[in-house]
């Protein structure tokens, strides 16, 4: 009788489960042949979440078919509405609605995050993302459309509600992104504002490295407002909680990300972003076979306390250590525990450059034209999908394979 494995989600994470399964299958032989494996998503893409905050979002979701096709993956085009682990089965709604039940002997939750929002007036109404690409493509479209507004303070200022990863590299692209859309007549006076509840800029990234994002977020053109948050957004701009109105026609938020909500049908241990507690293997110590990975899975680095964050970064591994795991328990293979101990940031910082860090404490090695040339080869070479090319595929789908400067 033939077993079946699920991986939910064509992300980061997802991708490189599919990926490692296929490849520890095939470690398996005979017995690895009769094992279906099936992802499930609404497309058969890969989002480049972490390039929707750039001016030109090009090629941004790259067809996986081929890939799949490649290495013996079965894609499902669907969406995932209910688990029930106890029953090892899974409600899914295809895309014309029809639903149907797919059972499972492993499945692999690599749903992704999504981004949060608190219930802060307005947020629905009036407030922009750079979360999917769709939204990406609506806040184009959106400052595309500014140049046909009459010329106000508030048509040329964008705030940013959310001094983090994102909100950094959002405000840093802004200035020049705002002229171009203006088409820069009569040189307008733009504005771009970043506002952070916490002390200080990058409160994730800590003290380090905020020198120099500060300074180059400043050469950039962009304000920065600490210690206060946005607490109201209507269509002529924000009140934050400080009592200070900035009066703006674009209010784009980024603060913050929460794992995707099918995590909360997983019994056991969440953290505060949703996320299940894993174990070493990346499985849910209280479903059996469930494994989880990419940012629904709290799962420790290290042995120094440090825990994987919602990043690309730790999705490529947490996607190929899970989905080895799950094919490699179906087989009788040996496991692989997850550990990632090398931690690297690279934050783009608009046209000043980029910066480059090492470490939990953020090291400073690269800023300037030499981080951005790291960047540049991040964000366009090393976070895209391989050749459909089955034998390059599992040369680099090893849960031991890491991509690190």
């Amino acid at each position: 009788m033939s077993k079946r494995i699920v991986i939910a989600g064509s992300g980061f994470a997802g991708l490189w489960s599919a990926l490692s399964a296929a490849r520890a299958l095939a470690l398996g032989g005979g017995a690895g042949e009769g094992v279906e494996l099936v992802v499930v998503s609404p497309t058969p893409t890969l989002v480049v979440r972490p390039r929707l905050y750039e001016a030109v979002i090009e090629n941004m979701d790259p067809d996986l078919s081929a890939l799949f096709a490649a290495v013996g993956v079965r894609h499902l085009t669907a969406r995932i509405e209910a688990i029930h682990t106890a029953e090892h089965a899974l409600e899914i709604v295809a895309s014309d609605g029809t639903r149907s039940r797919l059972n499972y002997d492993k499945f692999v939750l690599a749903a992704g995050s999504t981004l949060f929002r608190p219930p802060v007036p307005g947020i629905a109404e009036f407030a922009f993302n750079v979360d999917q690409l769709d939204d990406a493509r609506v806040l184009d479209a959106h400052l595309a459309s500014l140049a046909h507004r009459p010329a106000t303070p508030g048509r040329n200022t964008v705030v940013i509600a959310g001094g983090g990863f994102t909100g950094i590299e959002t405000a840093a692209e802004m200035p020049d992104r705002l002229r171009k859309a203006l088409g820069d007549t009569a040189g307008a006076a733009i504005r771009v504002v970043v506002i952070e509840q916490a002390a200080g800029i990058g409160p994730d990234l800590g003290p380090v490295p905020r020198p120099v994002i500060e300074a180059a977020l400043a050469e950039c053109g962009v304000e920065i407002l600490t210690g206060t948050a946005v607490t109201g957004i209507d269509a002529d701009g924000v009140t934050t909680s400080a009592g200070e109105r900035i009066a703006s026609a674009t209010v784009v938020w980024t603060a913050g990300a929460r794992a995707n909500a099918l995590t909360a049908q997983i019994p056991g241990e969440h953290d505060r972003f949703g996320r299940v507690h894993a174990d070493p293997y990346l499985r849910a110590p209280q479903a059996p076979d469930v494994f989880v990975t990419g940012d629904v899975a709290h799962a420790a680095t290290d042995d120094q306390g440090n825990v994987a964050v919602m990043s690309c970064q730790h999705a490529l591994s947490l996607g190929r250590v899970a989905g080895h795991n799950a094919a490699a328990e179906l087989l009788g293979l040996s496991l692989h525990p997850y550990s990632q101990p090398k931690y690297v940031t690279c934050l783009d910082l608009g046209p000043w450059g980029a910066l480059y860090t090492e470490g939990w404490d953020r090291q400073v090695r690269l800023t300037g034209q030499e981080g951005k040339n790291l960047k540049r080869e991040i964000n366009t070479k090393w976070i895209y999908p391989p050749a459909a090319d089955r034998d390059v595929v599992f040369a680099i789908a090893n849960p031991d394979y890491v991509i690190v400067p």
